[in-house]
């Protein structure tokens, strides 16, 4: 079992994504057969950590678009190759979106970040984004 807060998660995840990303435009990342593997597992790591969160919290966290996290999850758990639209669109604006907003909630809600507010889940395969 891996213990770590979704929020945690989404962050971690969503960071690196931004950092494998930065300064790279659209056909570049694409031509990155290393990078973008990377990124779409980066992106698979957040789109099941952001669905591990409450339905309940997913209303109070309103400006998160939690059903593009949805369609983006469902689309990279059933083909290898994600339509690379839907793949540069979660690179440009849903996770640095949901980064953004994590950030504010963070600052404005601590105690939904904080270490005895995590929850237990089973661990997710660094290898293939797929949970046991």
């Amino acid at each position: 079992m891996l213990s770590i807060s979704p929020f945690n998660a989404v962050e971690e995840a969503g960071t690196a994504v931004l950092t494998l990303t930065e300064g790279l435009e659209k056909e570049e990342f694409f031509a990155s057969r290393l990078t973008r593997a990377e990124t779409r597992r980066q992106l698979r790591l957040m789109s099941q950590a952001a669905l591990l969160l409450s339905p309940e919290i997913h209303t109070l966290l309103v400006e998160i678009d939690w059903e593009g996290w949805r369609a983006l999850d469902q689309r990279l758990a059933t083909s290898d190759k994600a339509e690379d639209t839907l793949i540069w669109l979660a690179v440009r604006a849903l996770a640095p979106d949901t980064l953004m907003w994590l950030r504010v909630y963070r600052k404005n809600q601590p105690e939904w970040f904080k270490e005895e507010a995590e929850i237990h889940y089973p661990a997710i395969s660094p290898g293939t984004g797929a949970r046991p």
